[in-house]
């Protein structure tokens, strides 16, 4: 990994920290918050593959656990994000628009289940099942707001090497 790479997800990571402390959502039946957090695990995970999608969803998802006050989630975080980043990226990256497609419905499913089991665990399976419907909502927005920011970032990108 260049230092170029790292410094860059060191940036996406601290973007999308600051992002989604920004636009955060408290939902008390589950005792968690919608948040931004997975556009920019979306992002890096489509621009550096797997590696990125791990790394920036995984720290993004600590980190925010620990500043919003919810440190009981930061395990769970780590795992939970890094793994849907890994997913999006190992499948997505560098791939048409129906495989993207394909990638992050899996990387949502695997959050949405990610949390259901951790809010299960922490709580109960009432609470996991609460939170399934703002969870698939935070995904979604976060792959559509992904999709659209990387499509703008590749055709700046080859314009600029282009021209």
């Amino acid at each position: 990994m260049t230092t170029r790479t790292v410094t860059t997800l060191g940036i996406l990571i601290a973007v999308t920290v600051v992002i989604s402390l920004f636009f955060h959502f408290p939902v008390p039946m589950t005792h968690g918050y919608i948040n931004l957090c997975d556009a920019g695990i979306f992002i890096a995970a489509l621009l550096f593959g797997r590696r990125g999608g791990a790394i920036v969803g995984g720290a993004s998802g600590l980190l925010l656990d620990l500043l919003l006050g919810y440190s009981q989630y930061m395990f769970f975080s780590l795992i939970v994000h890094g793994l849907e980043g890994w997913i999006a990226g190992q499948l997505g990256a560098g791939q048409r628009k129906g495989r993207q497609a394909l990638a992050l419905s899996l990387a949502c499913i695997v959050m949405v289940v990610g949390y259901f089991i951790s809010d299960s665990i922490m709580y109960t399976m009432a609470a996991g099942i609460a939170g399934v419907p703002t969870n698939i909502v935070q995904a979604v927005v976060g792959a559509v707001i992904a999709v659209l920011i990387v499509a703008q970032v590749k055709q700046h990108v080859k314009t600029e090497f282009t021209a």
